[in-house]
């Protein structure tokens, strides 16, 4: 007996070992193989009686690792099209689908929420049960809900979800962050009667080890989780839901550089499934696919529980001397006096953002980054949010001496801080990751804020969504603008996007929301259109935009990214890649195809952890003719000793 086993590795053979007459074999288990001068895990992928005659040795396995198959045909398929889309191995992509722990621990069913009851048909909204029906009822495979904050949409899910599992199907539930994972499940396990599990890469490998096997055998019938819940080996898959669609979170920042959307599409698309997808501020590529009736839209137009859409103050600063402006400070006060909670919400942690000499203007950046580092006010450190770097905080100019220095730009830290000065009465918390290092404590903090112990909560993006608060009737954008500058084609959508997000977090359950939202730009379209709430007309003028630019949902991209020790190597590899991709593009037939490359330049963000980055873009109208340019350079570009080579299909992030 022979087997063909993939590794995690970037190599792109089979490589095929002799199986001893005592071992018992089959695709899908996973050995202990012997490999160069070590010995490393490998998966079945093929068992063979014989095989042809080579010159070489056939080293023998060593060991077997599993009793029963983790994997089956359905993922090895799924592996190859991820291996063939994203550019990586069969092995690295049955890597990243597959726990690596040998250890089975106790399998814990999910507490379920005491306080949770299932919605009585009785309850649903209109819109709920006419979107309900139209879904269940569709020949369409592809649904997408696009409704207002609050308006129902995870009840939707829910009720989709029952209809399926009562014919005897599995599901998949994504969500963007892991802290919403257990918010959710723990909020269904009731419902599912113990047949609930949770999938995320925060879990121990041996708890994901022990949760894959349960779903393999069919002992669950919701899998709930981020972005790797989406390769939950379900043998009976008739649904996937993907929450929150828009989220960045959703797109893989390793090999294999995969996003959860696509491959639910695919994953779908094989096993005839649903794929339900929902979100206040669709993915501009969803919402072009919505326009073209590729994906089946469903409007939820108003907020279940009463609440009206909030009323909106836009606050311009400048001129204003606190980081909370006087309208906002009034806000609060408000708000307080009434009894109600605040939320306010910076993208930024820390206490400032860049230190700056006045006399000569040096300004002290991370020595291993090409950012600054960011004044931490609690730890007594200036410390850099890429690499970890950290050093005490300086008084005066390394360069020329002075002492005339000082911090600027502001974060949670010191919005903390001044929140403090002008509300001493009111209890406040932050919650970003510097204040939060666990999920007990921010559950804590959630928990705290959700009773009411809390008057203030301060955060960064972990306050943006999945918070349903009745109590909440405002909310405070500090600053709407922080990630309006960056050199990125997505940062208007983005910046839209995290308002109406935000937002949505007041008025759920009365008429007296209220939002202020403090700018240096009241005049940017994705400000003003938010605040004014009107989406439609975003979208349509964002994709304007995108079409007279030709960048994405009208065309498609792979980034290129050499990186390195040394800046020069980075720099001759590029225009070497350069060279080779200038090459295929004019061996390519394009007819009426856009097809074009986009400059060979050091990347926005030049070095981070003291590797040095370079970047090279191609974009087309056709995806075959990117995924073809980008196998050309993957299969033939091969970098000097210390460079390595990333391939981005479809990157959210040109940074």
């Amino acid at each position: 007996m022979y087997v063909d086993v993939v590794i995690n590795t970037p190599l792109q053979h089979r490589f095929t070992y002799s199986v001893p007459e005592d071992f018992s074999v089959q695709v899908g288990l996973r050995v202990i193989i012997p490999f160069r001068n070590r010995e490393i895990t490998g998966f079945i992928v093929e068992c063979k009686e014989e095989i042809e005659a080579v010159e070489y040795e056939i080293k023998s396995v060593k060991r077997v690792v599993d009793e029963k198959p983790l994997f089956g045909d359905k993922e090895i398929k799924l592996a190859q099209w991820i291996a063939s889309f994203y550019l990586c191995s069969e092995g690295e992509a049955l890597s990243a689908m597959i726990p690596s722990a040998r250890r089975e621990v106790e399998f814990n069913h999910l507490p379920a929420d005491e306080s949770y009851r299932a919605f009585a048909d009785e309850q649903l909204s209109d819109e709920q049960r006419r979107t309900i029906n139209s879904i269940l009822s569709s020949a369409n495979n592809l649904h997408y809900i696009y409704g207002v904050t609050g308006s129902g949409k995870s009840e939707v899910f829910l009720q989709v979800a029952d209809a399926v599992i009562a014919k005897g199907k599995e599901v998949i539930y994504l969500v963007p962050e892991i802290t919403l994972t257990h918010q959710l499940a723990q909020l269904v396990a009731r419902r599912y009667e113990n047949r609930v599990a949770i999938l995320h890469s925060r879990m121990s490998s041996s708890q994901r080890f022990m949760a894959w096997k349960k779903i393999k055998a069919g002992e669950v019938d919701m899998v709930i989780g981020a972005r790797s819940a989406v390769f939950a080996p379900f043998e009976n898959l008739g649904l996937i839901i993907i929450d929150e669609e828009h989220e960045n979170s959703y797109k893989a920042g390793n090999t294999p550089r995969y996003h959860a959307r696509q491959v639910a599409q695919r994953r779908a698309s094989i096993t005839d499934s649903l794929l339900l997808m929902g979100s206040a501020t669709p993915s501009l590529e969803s919402f072009h696919m919505m326009q073209e009736g590729k994906i089946e839209r469903h409007l939820l137009t108003k907020r279940v529980a009463g609440g009206k859409e909030p009323h909106f103050t836009v606050v311009n600063m400048l001129g204003q001397k606190h980081v909370l402006s006087k309208t906002l400070r009034s806000e609060m006060k408000k708000t307080l006096d009434s009894k109600k909670q605040v939320i306010l919400f910076l993208n930024r942690r820390g206490f400032s953002y860049y230190f700056h000499c006045n006399s000569c203007g040096f300004e002290m950046s991370c020595p291993h980054c090409s950012v600054s580092l960011t004044f931490h006010k609690n730890k007594k450190r200036m410390i850099c949010h890429y690499c970890g770097y950290s050093r005490p905080p300086m008084t005066s100019c390394p360069t020329c001496k002075s002492m005339d220095v000082g911090y600027g730009g502001f974060g949670t830290e010191m919005v903390q801080q001044e929140v403090s000065q002008f509300f001493p009465e009111a209890v406040v918390e932050r919650l970003d990751t510097d204040s939060a290092q666990d999920r007990k404590s921010v559950k804590k903090i959630l928990n705290r804020f959700k009773e009411g112990e809390i008057d203030i909560l301060l955060g960064t993006q972990m306050v943006a969504k999945g918070l349903n608060f009745p109590l909440v009737d405002l909310v405070g954008i500090v600053l709407a603008d922080s990630g309006l500058n960056l050199p990125d084609f997505r940062s208007q959508e983005r910046t839209f996007s995290l308002i109406v997000q935000v937002s949505g977090r007041t008025g759920r359950f009365n008429e007296e929301g209220k939002v202020v939202v403090q700018t240096f730009n009241p005049d940017n379209l994705a400000i003003r259109m938010a605040t004014q709430n009107n989406l439609e007309q975003f979208y349509q003028q964002e994709l304007s935009f995108r079409k007279a630019t030709n960048f994405p949902p009208y065309t498609r991209l792979v980034n290129f990214v050499i990186r390195g020790k040394n800046r020069e190597k980075c720099s001759d590899a590029i225009v070497k890649l350069k060279q080779l991709v200038d090459q295929t593009v004019g061996r390519i037939k394009t007819k009426n195809a856009l097809l074009d490359v986009l400059g060979h330049s050091s990347c926005p963000i030049e070095k981070i952890a003291d590797s040095w980055r370079f970047h090279l873009v191609v974009r087309s109208t056709d995806i075959s003719k990117v995924l073809y340019i980008a196998t050309v350079v993957h299969q033939n570009f091969k970098v000097a000793s210390g460079l390595y080579l990333e391939i981005d299909i479809d990157p959210l992030s040109m940074l």
